[in-house]
């Protein structure tokens, strides 16, 4: 580990490019400044996505190993970024302000790596998946009995196995678009891991990995890749650019599936 002191407080970071791929930028203080910024954006996004996180679940979320979040946090925390919450649950909120300095940093990092354009087609090209992954999610929770659709109980075992070989096919086509957007922004590996294991989990019968809330499911990962992606564009749900500091995270189904 490298010491890293921006102003302060020291964040380590490991040595040479981070932990997923990003390359430092440059020797002395242009370095110290790029690493801390990558932790910065990694951290102060995995918290918009994920909400309020302990420690853990923000190195989980953004593939930070568990010392470097920690002292980032720490760090976010002394310039008003985030706030740590006590009591019952114990973790970290982000606040306006943290939340307005990941988005200059996200816009930033665009702009660093030449991969807007890029990015854009990626995010054109992903309606068209996400479509797939709502309309199976629907699948999945409701089936029709007597011409009415109805909740799922899950006592029709074709029906479950034929939203499950839909599952197998969508993550086959999301791989190979997902590996293009890794190449363009490598901080997007971590959504790559986080489908997968989804996915093992489902195929070794543990269905709650479908589309259960809370846990890491597939459905829950592939909301915070898209909420992901419609951030690092400035984009809303509706694909209109907003203002800085005006996005608002929004829920990809009704409901919460199951």
């Amino acid at each position: 580990m490298t010491a890293v002191t921006v102003d302060s407080p020291t964040v380590p970071v490991a040595d040479g490019a981070d932990a997923n791929g990003e390359a430092p930028g440059g020797p002395g203080a242009a370095r110290a400044e790029h690493l801390v910024a990558v932790v910065a954006r990694r951290m102060l996004h995995a918290l918009r996505v994920g909400g309020f996180l302990d420690t853990g679940g923000v190195a989980h979320r953004s593939g930070l190993p568990d010392d470097v979040a920690a002292a980032g946090l720490s760090y976010a925390e002394e310039r008003g970024w985030v706030v740590r919450r006590s009591g019952r649950l114990v973790g970290w909120n982000l606040t306006a302000v943290g939340r307005a300095e990941g988005e200059r940093l996200l816009a930033a990092e665009l702009d660093e790596r030449g991969a807007r354009t890029a990015v854009e087609d990626l995010h054109e090209r992903f309606g068209a998946l996400n479509v797939e992954l709502l309309d199976l999610c629907t699948h999945w929770q409701l089936r029709e009995v007597d011409g009415e659709a109805r909740p799922n109980d899950h006592g029709d075992p074709g029906h479950d196995a034929a939203a499950l070989d839909r599952l197998e096919r969508l993550h086959a086509a999301t791989v190979p678009w997902l590996d293009e957007l890794v190449a363009a922004l490598p901080r997007f590996r971590t959504y790559s891991e986080r489908l997968a294991e989804a996915v093992r989990r489902v195929r070794e019968g543990h269905t709650e990995w479908f589309t259960r809330p809370v846990i890491d499911s597939y459905h829950t990962v592939w909301f915070e890749l898209h909420e992901d992606l419609l951030a690092t564009l400035g984009l809303e749900r509706s694909g209109k650019p907003v203002a800085t500091g005006e996005r608002r995270a929004t829920t990809e189904i009704e409901g919460a599936p199951t």
